[in-house]
C-alpha cells in the first residue's frame, strides 16, 4: 500500500532531511586518504546525536552500523571497516537513514578520495547527473517507469550501466514502503505518481556489467567484473508544483 504524506508529514520528513544533508556536507570534508570508514561512521553517529537524530539502518535486520560505507567495486551496503584505510585514487560512497522525531529521510553520497582517475570523475558525473534526470521524471502524472528509462537512457548512452537488483523505494515512519522504484525499464509502465507520495531516487552505475555478486557477510554488494560502483541518492516528495528534493545539500 502506498502511503500519501501531508504537507505537515513531508514538512518533517523535511527536518530529517536537513540534518541528512549537513551530514553529509561535513562527511566531505573529512574524506581524505588515510581515514577509515569506521572514523566516518563513528563520525556520524555523534554527529546524528548531536543534531537530534538516530541511524535508522543501525539494527535493521541486524545490520550493526550506522551508515553503509562502499568502496571502489562495491556497489552498496559495504561494512565500514577499522582496517579499511581508504587510499589515493579511491572512490567510496556514504549511505544512511536519518529518523528525527519518528521520521525518515534517506542520501547517498559518492566521494572522490584525493585524485582520482578521468573514468572515476566521468562515473560520479554521469551518475550524480542520471539521478537528477530521473527526479526530473518524479511529477504528477508521470508513471513510476518514465524515472527509471530516464536514468537508464541517459546512463547508457555516457557508456555505464545501471544496477538492476538495488532500486528506490518508498519512504516515511518506515525505510521501505510502497512503491518500489527501478532505475530502469520501459516509460509509461508502473505506478502513477500522485501528490504526496515521498520516494528515493538512487541509481548506482557501473563502469562495467551492471550484474553483482553478494560477500560472505551477507550484506556487501560487489560488481561481478570487479568494475567501479557510484551511487547517488535523494529522498523527494511529489507535490503539485514538481518534485521536492528533502535531503538537497
Amino acid at each position: 500500500m502506498i502511503i500519501l504524506k501531508t504537507a505537515d508529514e513531508i514538512a518533517k520528513m523535511k527536518k530529517a532531511g536537513d540534518v541528512l544533508a549537513c551530514c553529509h556536507r561535513e562527511i566531505a570534508k573529512l574524506i581524505r586518504p588515510g581515514i577509515t570508514t569506521h572514523e566516518i561512521d563513528q563520525f556520524v553517529e555523534k554527529f546524528l546525536k548531536e543534531h537530534g537524530a538516530t541511524p535508522e539502518q543501525k539494527g535493521y535486520n541486524g545490520y550493526p552500523f550506522a551508515t553503509c560505507a562502499s568502496v571502489n567495486d562495491v556497489i552498496c551496503h559495504g561494512f565500514p571497516s577499522k582496517t579499511q584505510v581508504l587510499k589515493n585514487g579511491d572512490i567510496v560512497t556514504i549511505d544512511m537513514v536519518v529518523n528525527v522525531d519518528g521520521w525518515l529521510a534517506d542520501s547517498a553520497w559518492s566521494y572522490a578520495v584525493g585524485e582520482i582517475s578521468e573514468q572515476a570523475q566521468r562515473l560520479l558525473a554521469v551518475t550524480e547527473a542520471s539521478m537528477y534526470k530521473g527526479i526530473e521524471q518524479a511529477v504528477v502524472g508521470n508513471r513510476i517507469g518514465d524515472i527509471g528509462n530516464a536514468i537508464q537512457t541517459y546512463a547508457e548512452a555516457e557508456g555505464f550501466s545501471v544496477v538492476r537488483e538495488f532500486i528506490g523505494h518508498g519512504i516515511g515512519q518506515q525505510m521501505h514502503e510502497e512503491p518500489q522504484v527501478p532505475h530502469y525499464g520501459p516509460a509509461g509502465k508502473g505506478v502513477r505518481l500522485k501528490e504526496g507520495m515521498v520516494i528515493t531516487i538512487e541509481p548506482m552505475l557501473n563502469t562495467g556489467t551492471w550484474r553483482s555478486k553478494i560477500d560472505a557477510d551477507g550484506w556487501t554488494a560487489r560488481t561481478l567484473d570487479g568494475g567501479l560502483s557510484a551511487q547517488y541518492e535523494h529522498t523527494l516528495a511529489i507535490t503539485a508544483d514538481g518534485p521536492l528534493i528533502l535531503t538537497k545539500q
